[in-house]
């Protein structure tokens, strides 16, 4: 057991101090953002509002999204990424705790699309600040130990907000959102301050950088990854229905449910990544692997009635997520060019606010229309394709490295 504590541990070893300020910052934050996994829930029984009107909703929090993560790439290469994920976070904060005072179903979507655009224009700066504060060789470590902080606060997050709406109600979720929004600013202030903080990662600035809108290969992968979240959202818009609809879980078992995704991520992704990271295979490979993990995860709900099916669902789509989602990532980093880290991290993050735009929606309007195991058939048919697609980003990279091979070999 000793040992194994051990292996563990060292799989952290070699990361700089600001990436665990970092990590602790997410963590405070991810930790008191219990109002998304409960958001159709909130809007279905405390609103009273019908499915498809929460699918637009959703929409309109992947359009947030979307614009955020625009705006935050741009701003965190003009200002900075300290500004625009300290601003972000105040900001977030206060708009949390003003949401839960809005009754109507266009002043939702209106808030909505507000709330999560404040709050996604810090995504970029994160990616940004992580690259700065990380070494070239820690760097989708340390992007893991982000997600690691993130899950161990979806972990708490969801199990505690299904405790307070058992006690003392929804508008509760609003206010410890807020304010621990707050809180990671606070903390943010004291620990990252830009003229205190160590810059690990030195790298110089490429001349002429590529435009990422310029680069195919990235915007085709983007696409794919678009396809990869659209999925993966359904697990935090219409699975939560689902365990409701199809076999009447209470609040409290939804979130400790979704919570044992958060676990699962906190105890293997870090020991799984410190392990693939070491294997032959490219980022993109893993991406793969773990997009069919995750179709998989919609399939087997199809196959049996039993709902002990629910947690290997779950477990399929985690370790999917553990494997897909940080190395989508990391192919990111390593893809953009310095000098436009900022907008090629803002486009990344934009392309999964485009899962939350159509993924939230047609995951309703699908279940509306054609039933719950139907919508599963399709995603699963989603991820096959996107699948399609990063097997051929991989084609046409090995194809510019040849080339590139080829050229410098007549110089």
């Amino acid at each position: 057991m000793f040992n194994l504590i051990n292996k563990y541990t060292n799989t952290f070893k070699g990361l700089s101090r600001e990436v665990w300020w970092l990590a602790l910052i997410t963590l405070v934050n991810r930790t008191g953002a219990m109002v998304i996994p409960f958001l159709s829930l909130y809007l279905t029984e405390d609103k009273s509002f019908t499915v498809p009107q929460v699918g637009w909703v959703m929409t309109s929090f992947g359009l947030g999204s979307f614009f955020g993560a625009w705006l935050g790439g741009k701003l965190s290469d003009k200002i900075g990424y300290y500004k625009v994920i300290l601003g972000s976070l105040f900001a977030t904060g206060l708009a949390f705790v003003l949401t839960q005072y809005v009754d109507t179903f266009a002043g939702m979507c209106v808030t909505f699309f507000l709330l999560i655009a404040v709050a996604d224009a810090a995504r970029p700066a994160f990616f940004v600040a992580l690259s700065a504060y990380s070494k070239p060789e820690n760097k989708t470590r340390s992007l893991t130990l982000i997600r690691l902080a993130i899950n161990l606060g979806f972990s708490a997050g969801p199990a505690l907000g299904g405790l307070i709406i058992a006690t003392i109600g929804y508008y509760g979720l609003f206010w410890i959102d807020g304010l621990t929004c707050i809180l990671a600013g606070l903390l943010m202030m004291q620990t990252l301050n830009p003229k205190k903080a160590r810059i690990s990662d030195e790298e110089k600035v490429v001349e002429n950088p590529i435009a990422p809108e310029k680069d195919f290969p990235y915007l085709l992968f983007l696409v794919a990854f678009s396809l990869f979240g659209i999925i993966f959202v359904q697990y935090f818009s219409a699975m939560p229905l689902y365990y409701r609809q199809a076999y009447e879980l209470s609040e409290r078992t939804i979130g400790f449910l979704l919570a044992f995704n958060g676990a699962l991520i906190v105890i293997i992704e870090m020991p799984l990544i410190a392990y693939i990271e070491k294997t032959t295979m490219s980022n993109l490979q893993h991406v793969v692997t773990g997009l069919v993990l995750t179709a998989v995860s919609f399939l087997v709900l199809v196959i049996t009635p039993w709902a002990g099916i629910l947690i290997i669902g779950m477990i399929f789509m985690s370790v999917g997520e553990m494997i897909g989602l940080p190395m989508g990532n990391a192919f990111a980093l390593e893809r953009s060019k310095k000098g436009r880290q900022g907008a090629y991290m803002g486009l990344f993050t934009m392309s999964f606010s485009v899962a939350h735009i159509f993924g939230h929606n047609s995951g309703m309007q699908l279940i509306d229309l054609l039933g719950f195991e139907n919508t599963w058939l399709i995603m699963g048919g989603v991820g096959a394709i996107a699948t399609f697609l990063v097997l051929i980003v991989i084609r046409i990279i090995k194809r510019q490295q040849l080339n590139e091979t080829v050229s410098l070999s007549k110089i």
